[in-house]
Formats: structure tokens, C-alpha cells, sequence
């Protein structure tokens, strides 16, 4: 059994950073571990050594910094889905111009996040770009290059009450049921229920594949969004 399948079996997704600053790879590795069901598997702080720790390593995504050496690094990144392309790429930058977004994208990335994200929003980000999805950061607002089709309204067999379109806002956020409860001025009690009748009515497993079937049906082939509760199954 390789590497990879070893790793989706245990359910342990295993993240490589790499990022100049030691101070970031410090703090990356720290993320990466804190987060259930992942594990940090490698930091090799430069790019030429880049490409032969993801052969011994095995990870399922790499982490990488787009910093001052952006070009490089980007074109590591080609180097690296040509030669791994069962292997995800997440990058962390710190310009939100839309066309630097659509560069890292074309080069292979599936998911840019500022460099000052959260923990849960990162796990996120992993997670879902290894389901397949395009993530950007909730920060940038992207400019496509071309028309995208108008979104359809979500619309589920048992139609949401107001209340609970709220709290499905707030989960679209990322919110924690007690931030939920002060946003709606109502309690953590009362946001539980709600939580748990829109995953009755949506047919979710979960909160986040709540969140993923509402986005999904606004945009199949991209996801711009903030964090979501895949990290915190047990506040649903």
C-alpha cells in the first residue's frame, strides 16, 4: 500500500510546508498538528529540496508560502503537479490582487489563502482541496477571466425557515454556535436546534457538507468561502 492510501486509510491527511521564514514553518507545522486528522510530515525551507522531500514523504498536500520568490515558487509548483498530481497544493500569500490569485491558479494551486489565516479555515482549505474544490480566501474578491453563469438559489424539498436561513448564513461563515448565538441574539441551545433541523432538511451529514451542498449549487467548480465546521463535528 503506498504512502498516500496508507494515510486515507488511518484518515490522517499529511501536510508538507514550505515557507522561508522559520518563524512561518514554525508556526504552520504547530496548525497542521493542533488539527485533527492531519500531520505535518515535512518543512524543507528551500525549493530545490522541495520536490525530493515530497518523493520521500508521501504527503497528501503541500502547504506553500508565496512570498518574494513567487515565480520560483510557482514554478515548483508546476514541477510539483506534473510529477505528483494525486498531490494537492494550498498556498499562503499576502497580496489580495485577484490576478496573482488566477496565477497561483493556473500553476496548479487549489487553494489561496492569506498568509494570516486561521487554523480552522486552513484545515478547511486542505480538506476541501483535496476533495477536489478550488478555495480562496473569503478576503479576495476575485475578478474572472471570463463570465461566470448566474448562481441558482439553493432550494431544498423542505424550505428552511427564516430563522434557520440565518443560522445557515452564519455556518456559510464559519461561525461557532456561540458566535452564532450573539450574532442572532439568541441562545447556543436554541442554535443547536436550529443546526440540527437544517442538516435534517438539507440531507447533510454534517455541518460542513451543509455548507459544501449551498456552495456547491452557487458554484460547482469554485469555492470562495470563509471557515467552515469540518474541524468542530460536535457542535452540530
Amino acid at each position: 500500500m503506498s504512502a498516500p492510501m496508507a494515510s486515507a486509510a488511518r484518515g490522517v491527511t499529511r501536510v508538507l510546508i514550505l515557507a522561508d521564514a522559520p518563524v512561518l514553518r514554525r508556526g504552520l507545522v504547530s496548525m497542521i498538528n493542533e488539527t485533527a486528522g492531519m500531520q505535518s510530515v515535512g518543512t524543507p525551507g528551500e525549493l530545490r529540496r522541495a520536490l525530493t522531500l515530497v518523493e520521500t514523504a508521501r504527503p497528501d498536500t503541500v502547504v506553500v508560502e508565496l512570498g518574494q520568490g513567487r515565480a520560483a515558487t510557482l514554478n515548483a509548483c508546476r514541477d510539483l503537479r506534473r510529477r505528483f498530481p494525486r498531490v494537492t497544493i494550498v498556498a499562503l500569500g499576502t497580496s489580495e490582487d485577484p490576478a496573482v490569485v488566477n496565477e497561483a491558479l493556473a500553476a496548479g494551486v487549489r487553494g489561496y489563502l492569506m498568509i494570516n489565516t486561521s487554523p480552522t479555515l486552513l484545515g478547511w482549505a486542505i480538506l476541501a482541496a483535496r476533495a477536489g474544490r478550488t478555495v480562496v480566501d473569503p478576503q479576495i474578491r476575485r475578478v474572472e477571466p471570463s463570465a461566470a453563469p448566474a448562481a441558482k438559489p439553493f432550494a431544498p424539498e423542505v424550505p428552511l425557515t427564516r430563522r434557520e436561513s440565518d443560522v445557515l448564513d452564519e455556518l456559510i461563515q464559519g461561525q461557532s454556535n456561540r458566535q452564532i448565538g450573539r450574532n442572532l441574539f439568541i441562545s447556543e441551545d436554541t442554535v443547536k436546534s436550529h443546526v440540527k433541523a437544517i442538516l435534517r432538511k438539507l440531507g447533510a451529514r454534517d455541518r460542513a457538507h451543509a455548507v459544501s451542498l449551498v456552495l456547491s449549487s452557487r458554484n460547482p467548480a469554485s469555492c470562495t468561502c470563509g471557515a467552515h465546521a469540518a474541524l468542530t463535528p460536535a457542535e452540530a
